[in-house]
């Protein structure tokens, strides 16, 4: 069920990127200025995620519903958005719901899985995302430049809109979390084990997002690769983010997440120099490309479900805030890689921009890891 709307909201936030010109086109403005059709979607999940704390006695079932009510209604209104303005606004109302549902849904797949097997459910729940990647966003584009950029939004608007059927369907009754003020939601706060959390995703995917930010052209210039080609190049790089966050999932329910996370972002201190002195060969940076991507989610995933664990009394506020951390690290990373480029280092140079990203990122995870996280313990089941 999960699954479904993080589908719909992988597709939301990506797709854009893919569909921006001829959203600008349509809308009669500049591709810079539609670009903050973007940067809109990352301000509203940045905004939603501490709303969650209006709802924090709802039960998590009527939670989910809701937030699959405003995906579905932010999107159907971006689709006939007869001008930027209100198109800006409806991409502001598509994230408000993003980094709350994150919240939510990890909560939930938390108290519905097996014993031992909570980090696999969440990543059950954020594989919609990177299945997003490895086939929605080719769709979106390709839907986009054959019939027309608004079927995207609607196409995403059905997808919520399915979602929340099936939620209303087969998801049971989940009571909600125990009462608790406003002080209490951010309690978890006060303590280091979320601000390692935190770290590990914000710095640990920042070291990817460096480089994988311009692997348009990074691939086509420096590679070589033909821009015709490069949908098969998202769609290797979509899979690599499948089996990634599917495979971190089983092992970090095995090992402990911290200990995976940890090791998939310090392997980021091998794989981005590797990045950057084989971008003019195909087959060598094809292969690092698709390591890079599968640690991009492997990191992320685990982690929205050990949040839980170290939350407590604001569960779905700290689950929102990886999101959050997610969308800022994507936003930052993306202008520091830029940075190096526009110094005259070269396209392939964000790769090792990357590089103090991972190894903050691997150091905050094995620390966790060494002083809160090394006994195996699990999340409580309520």
């Amino acid at each position: 069920m999960s699954i479904r709307s993080t589908f719909a909201l992988g597709i939301a936030e990506f797709g854009m990127m893919g569909i921006l010109g001829n959203v600008a086109k349509g809308v009669g403005v500049s591709i810079v200025k539609a670009g903050n059709l973007i940067s809109l979607y990352s301000l509203g999940v940045a905004v939603g995620a501490p709303l969650l704390l209006l709802f924090r006695n709802s039960p998590l079932k009527r939670l989910m519903l809701i937030l699959c009510a405003v995906i579905f209604i932010g999107n159907l209104a971006a689709s006939p958005s007869p001008s930027y303005s209100i198109l800006l606004c409806s991409r502001f109302l598509s994230g408000l719901p993003h980094g709350a549902y994150f919240g939510a849904g990890a909560i939930v797949c938390s108290r519905l899985a097996k014993e031992n097997a909570g980090a696999q459910a969440v990543a059950v729940m954020v594989g919609g995302m990177t299945i997003a990647n490895l086939l929605g966003v080719p769709l979106a584009t390709m839907i986009s430049n054959i019939l027309s950029w608004r079927m995207v939004f609607g196409g995403v608007a059905l997808t919520g809109f399915l979602a929340f059927v099936f939620i209303k369907i087969w998801v049971p009754y989940i009571k909600p979390l125990p009462k608790s003020n406003i002080k209490g939601q951010f309690k978890f706060l006060g303590k280091p084990a979320p601000w390692l959390i935190y770290a590990g995703v914000f710095f640990g995917q920042a070291s990817i997002y460096c480089w994988l930010s311009y692997i348009d052209p990074i691939m086509t210039e420096v590679t070589h690769i033909s821009p015709s080609a490069m949908t098969w190049v998202m769609m290797l790089a979509g899979t690599g983010m499948v089996v990634g966050n599917a495979l971190a999932g089983k092992l970090a329910d095995k090992y402990g997440v911290s200990l995976i996370t940890g090791s998939l972002s310090a392997s980021m201190l091998i794989v981005m120099p590797l990045l950057y002195f084989a971008a003019p060969y195909k087959l060598p940076s094809l292969i690092l490309m698709f390591i890079a991507t599968a640690g991009l989610f492997g990191i992320g995933g685990p982690l929205q479900y050990l949040i839980v664990k170290y939350a407590k009394g604001g569960e779905m506020l700290g689950g929102a805030g990886i999101q959050i951390a997610f969308n800022v690290s994507n936003a930052i990373s993306a202008a520091v890689g830029g940075l190096a480029i526009h110094h005259g280092f070269g396209l392939a140079s964000p790769a090792l921009v990357g590089i103090p990203f991972a190894a903050i990122g691997a150091t905050s995870l094995f620390l966790l890891h060494r002083k809160y996280d090394n006994n195996q313990t699990h999340p409580e089941k309520h």
